[in-house]
């Protein structure tokens, strides 16, 4: 089953839609990409992620841009998850909780979950890296976008009331081409007035922040 063959929606909006159960979910688990630009990311949203990818292919991939301001306890366990040394992580597999993080971890040692960092670099804009950009792609060839939604499925642990506006590559292709270009610029670092990059990168040179506001519990 393909993205054209699910039954999407133009609009979710929370007071009539579950976002997750009748968007993310049926998307990650027919797709075999997703690109992802959104404001903070939590351990919480993580773990969704790769429960969503549990029955999509093997070679499914998510591409994430993420600010630079994390909560304390989500942070210092993502500078573990992502990095390159294996040893700074041991779980038990007995654990809930480790067996979640182990799974995450398994995406990024596969090469399956990529993390960026994206931080203004101007005068002009100097606040917090927050473009919400979602990309689904499947092997078919066709791509769902959304747009709207501050920071759903990535988001802190109470409920935001939101609404994300859906665009599909067979009746707006001229929309979701722009979508990906956008961030594939993003990606690439070549987008004006911001500043991208590599997890690890920002780790050592201390670029990540830490926010108190953001606490989330896996």
């Amino acid at each position: 089953m393909g993205l054209r063959e699910l039954k999407l929606k133009e609009q979710y909006r929370s007071d009539r839609d579950d976002m997750v159960s009748e968007f993310l979910m049926p998307c990650l688990n027919n797709c075999i990409q997703y690109d992802r630009a959104v404001e903070f990311v939590t351990l919480r949203g993580l773990t969704t992620l790769s429960l969503g990818f549990h029955n999509s292919t093997s070679n499914a991939r998510i591409r994430m841009i993420t600010g630079h301001q994390f909560n304390i306890s989500d942070l210092n366990m993502m500078e573990k998850i992502f990095s390159r040394n294996n040893n700074r992580l041991n779980f038990n597999p007995e654990l809930i909780r480790d067996i979640k993080l182990e799974r995450i971890r398994r995406l990024v040692m596969d090469g399956n979950l990529m993390f960026k960092i994206a931080i203004p670099s101007s005068e002009e804009i100097n606040g917090s890296f927050s473009e919400k950009i979602g990309i689904f792609r499947d092997a078919n060839g066709d791509s769902v976008a959304f747009s709207g939604t501050s920071n759903f499925m990535l988001a802190r642990q109470t409920s935001n009331f939101e609404s994300i506006d859906v665009f599909t590559s067979w009746n707006d292709k001229s929309r979701i081409d722009t979508k990906m270009d956008d961030f594939e610029k993003l990606w690439m670092n070549e987008t004006n007035s911001v500043k991208v990059f590599d997890f690890d990168y920002a780790e050592k040179h201390n670029l990540l922040k830490y926010s108190s506001d953001w606490a989330v519990s896996l």
